[in-house]
């Protein structure tokens, strides 16, 4: 088996061709490969055109004129082909006899100059039969014309061209039995009215094979003429599924009555059903294949979504907790700084307290401060002062929070002497006389954080 260059594909189109080959039959890889690089490596239609193509059918990309003017393609000469040519009835007696060799000459003349006339009238004009447009058309004028002429008690007809008979009869893996009907035979009406009117006929060719027939006179007939080579008439040619192509078994041509026809038929159907056997198995083994090539398929494709959705928690986790980090380091980056920035302004506060003034000063203001925590603290200050003095003395106090407000006990209310942070911008605060505090006052430190 041809390998294919695995430098040249990706992994998935080497799949692509491992199933191509799979449903085609197909052993050559590389042939694999042209064909699916023909359809852009478009699995369904390269499948679809191949197998059309292996049952006769054009591919789908030709136009239909072009479809129309090539018939189907079937092996026609396998080397076990059987052939039954059955020979034209000979005439009995010496009055038999002696009227046949009386018309012998005439019957010469006769053919001679239809087959002269038919050879310039085709130098004259081309045959209309090489031109199909309408191949189902032909079929069902065919069915329309036979039953008005013999009766409606015959098998039943395949309703559509032949390369849709190939198909369903590859598809269902049955045998296709072709007739072509030539309607200036001698033979044709007497084959009609007795063999594919009898019963027995009848009810064998419908329950074992698809029956396909029409004029040769019309351009589908004619078509599927020139493909099965048939040598008189009435032909017909047993049709079935070998080695994946769809083989002509057996030729039957000349009259012959329902017995024998049957009996011909069921010889070679019973001689060829291994091959149908065979094509069952390796569908079955296709199918199977396919269908476990599909639950593979499913099953990586869930453990791959599986695999992908913990790999996303994962992920989401690990940025979770690298968020919370980033969070927790800013948090204590932003702690550290109000660190530093409250030490910066405590020894900055600090500067700014003026002395503390002598006990017997006329202006002293002797002011006593309860923390949150309990603990007082005193403080003398000259009523002259701004009171933003009394909130540096106790913002540089190590036992008092960072956040907080003095307030007077009753009536209660905040002093206002805590800076804005803009000492330039801010106005004086008032002093300890504006504020209305007398000589010795209890404050109140509250935590704003509390």
């Amino acid at each position: 088996m041809a390998q294919v260059d695995e430098d040249e594909i990706t992994p998935e189109q080497t799949e692509t061709i491992i199933h191509f080959q799979d449903l085609t039959g197909i052993e050559t890889m590389e042939r694999c490969r042209e064909i699916l690089e023909t359809h852009n490596w478009d699995l369904e239609v390269a499948v679809q055109t191949t197998l059309n193509e292996q049952d006769g059918a054009p591919s789908v990309f030709h136009q239909q004129h072009q479809q129309d003017e090539r018939p189907p393609q079937v092996n026609n000469s396998p080397s076990d082909q059987r052939i039954f040519t059955v020979a034209h009835r000979r005439p009995r007696g010496i009055l038999g006899w002696g009227y046949y060799i009386f018309l012998m000459p005439f019957r010469f003349v006769y053919s001679t100059f239809v087959d002269l006339f038919q050879f310039t009238l085709r130098l004259l004009r081309p045959d209309p039969r090489r031109n199909v447009t309408d191949p189902l058309g032909d079929v069902v004028k065919f069915i329309s014309a036979y039953n008005l002429q013999f009766g409606s008690n015959h098998p039943v007809f395949y309703q559509g061209s032949y390369s849709q008979a190939l198909n369903d009869a590859k598809r269902e893996l049955k045998f296709l039995l072709v007739y072509l009907h030539g309607d200036d035979h001698e033979d044709t009406a007497g084959f009609c009215r007795a063999t594919l009117s009898n019963d027995d006929v009848v009810e064998f060719i419908n329950t074992s094979m698809l029956f396909w027939a029409c004029n040769t006179n019309s351009p589908e007939g004619y078509r599927v003429s020139q493909a099965l080579r048939e040598n008189t008439y009435p032909f017909l040619a047993l049709i079935v599924l070998r080695q994946n192509k769809m083989t002509v078994i057996a030729r039957i041509e000349g009259p012959v009555g329902p017995e024998e026809f049957v009996n011909k038929l069921t010889r070679v159907m019973n001689d060829n059903e291994a091959s149908l056997l065979t094509a069952r198995a390796e569908r079955e083994e296709r199918s199977f294949n396919q269908s476990l090539r599909e639950q593979q398929d499913a099953a990586y494709l869930e453990s791959l979504k599986a695999d992908q959705e913990k790999e996303r928690k994962k992920r989401e986790e690990l940025e979770k907790v690298e968020q919370e980090e980033e969070e927790r380091r800013n948090q204590e980056r932003e702690e550290q700084r109000k660190k530093e920035e409250i030490a910066r302004k405590k020894e900055e506060y600090k500067d700014k307290i003026p002395a503390e003034p002598e006990s017997d000063n006329p202006d002293l203001v002797h002011i006593v401060l309860k923390l949150p925590s309990g603990k007082r603290i005193e403080r003398k200050f000259l009523k002259t002062q701004s009171i933003k003095y009394l909130y540096y003395f106790v913002y540089c106090h190590d036992d008092t929070p960072d956040d907080f407000q003095i307030v007077t006990n009753f009536p209660r209310k905040v002093l206002p002497c805590a800076p804005s942070g803009d000492d330039d911008a801010d106005p004086e605060p008032e002093t300890f006389q504006q504020i209305g505090l007398g000589r010795s006052e209890m404050l109140f430190v509250h935590d704003n954080d509390a």
